[in-house]
């Protein structure tokens, strides 16, 4: 210990400060391969299970419900491997995969849902829009399971139309008219008994009711691959993993225009990479949510360490969007390399939220992406969403870090509208440039807007 006090002035402030001069380089971009390391696809044994072998047809009309379940079933209990869907039309309802299984859909092959709500109960446990309920089964669904995966080159077509889910949304656009029912009751029902009261058990829904399942849920799942497949006509959200880590979702294709078809959910959920992956949806490409009010702080689990890299958004309500249901917070995401071009996209980079949600959203990085046309705001942070501002719980948005992106056609490039007692803080954006803009930028309440290098209609900011 004697020799320490002859160290020169210099060495013995970094022995002092190193650290944390370290740990403060070590941020924002330098922490993706950090995040990369704890998210592995899951390895599955060498077996086949065909599900015809149990009994499924591929007709397009035989009901496999039973079938798939069946090899489902002998797949896990026998330690895991590959659950076959082959080429053909596979008619079913709710399909509930267990650990260690891979349900794989071939070439050719179709996974045909009903359009039958009964086909789709018993209830289960399942978020409704960030609230925790007892409803329909989503159509493939998966809780407290590891190692599960759906890959394969084909379909799996959630058969939602007009003429059925999507009627319950309540808009004449999506089949409603005064002789149907819709859910609207119901989701104003979910919402504020969540407000009233924090017990599941109240909140059971399901047959008698009309709110709408989603497409493919993960819920309190660890090891999870998707990978390849196309989707089509969701109910409503597509992918949504819940409560779940090391998630992989990669080459797949989501084709779903009906209301509220986000293409992928990731709720309360961390480490995930979402690559490669090609969305034209009825409402966000990808959406990142934590829970939605009372509820969403009651579970209080945040969304973070989450990678795009290398998606394709076409239409959509927003190419990237975190919110609205964010209520238990978001933090550390990260896109790159992604393309977002479409008369029928409406923003890029979006943060909503209101003071009925509340939340942090910290630590959101956007590089190397390019914005062909979108019809609203490239950067969109907006606190006036849904509700507005009618709660008790202020959001909080900050350290929003932008650096090259192009974009061609918008009606703004930067649209901030926060609160006065929180304004947006510390939005950086640099090495970009923002052409085909109609509009000035509209900034209401932020501090620290910093642009560097930064064009709009050619003129630097």
């Amino acid at each position: 210990m004697k020799y320490c006090y002859l160290l020169p002035l210099s060495l013995l402030l970094f022995s002092i400060y190193g650290c944390s001069i370290k740990q403060k380089e070590k941020s924002g971009w330098d922490k993706v391969p950090e995040i990369l390391s704890t998210i592995s696809i899951p390895q599955f044994p060498g077996r086949d299970y065909d599900i015809t072998d149990y009994g499924a047809v591929g007709d397009g009309k035989t009901f496999s419900t039973e079938a798939i379940k069946r090899a489902i079933d002998e797949c896990s209990k026998s330690g895991g491997g590959r659950v076959i869907v082959p080429e053909g039309v596979f008619f079913t309802g709710a399909i509930h995969l267990q650990s260690n299984v891979n349900l794989y859909v071939s070439k050719n092959a179709r996974i045909l849902f009903s359009t039958n709500p009964k086909d789709f109960l018993p209830v289960v446990l399942t978020r409704f829009e960030g609230v925790e309920c007892y409803n329909y089964s989503p159509f493939i669904y998966a809780y407290d399971q590891e190692n599960v995966a759906i890959t394969g080159a084909g379909i799996i077509d959630g058969n939602a139309s007009v003429e059925n889910w999507w009627i319950w949304k309540g808009k004449e656009e999506y089949g409603w008219d005064s002789s149907k029912v819709s859910g609207k009751t119901d989701e104003q029902l979910i919402y504020k008994i969540s407000q009233e009261s924090s017990e599941i058990s109240d909140r059971v829904f399901g047959d008698g009711h009309f709110l709408r399942p989603n497409m493919i849920q993960f819920y309190k799942c660890k090891n999870i691959l998707i990978d390849s497949v196309k989707i089509e006509r969701s109910p409503m959200w597509v992918i949504h993993p819940v409560l779940s880590e090391n998630i992989t979702i990669q080459n797949i294709t989501v084709d779903s225009h009906g209301p509220n078809n986000d293409g992928c959910n990731p709720e309360s959920s961390k480490n995930i990479l979402i690559r490669n992956c090609f969305f034209t949806t009825g409402d966000d490409c990808i959406a990142i949510k934590s829970g939605r009010n009372a509820d969403g702080r009651r579970v209080n689990v945040p969304s973070e360490n989450i990678i795009v890299q290398n998606c394709n958004m076409k239409d959509g309500h927003g190419g990237v969007v975190i919110g609205s249901e964010m209520s238990g917070s978001v933090r550390n995401i990260f896109i790159e390399d992604c393309t977002m071009d479409s008369p029928n996209l409406e923003r890029a980079l979006r943060i909503k939220t209101n003071s009925l949600r509340g939340g942090i959203v910290e630590n959101i990085y956007m590089r190397n992406c390019s914005i062909g046309e979108v019809s609203d705001a490239v950067i969109k942070v907006n606190f006036q969403y849904g509700e507005g501002d009618v709660g008790d719980f202020t959001p909080v948005a900050k350290n929003i870090f932008v650096d090259n992106i192009s974009s061609q056609k918008s009606k703004y490039a930067i649209f901030i509208d926060g609160y006065e007692r929180s304004p947006v803080n510390n939005l950086n954006i640099k090495n970009s440039s923002f052409n085909g803009v109609e509009k000035q930028n509209f900034l209401n309440h932020f501090i620290n807007l910093t642009l560097t290098e930064v064009s709009i209609n050619g003129e630097t900011q």
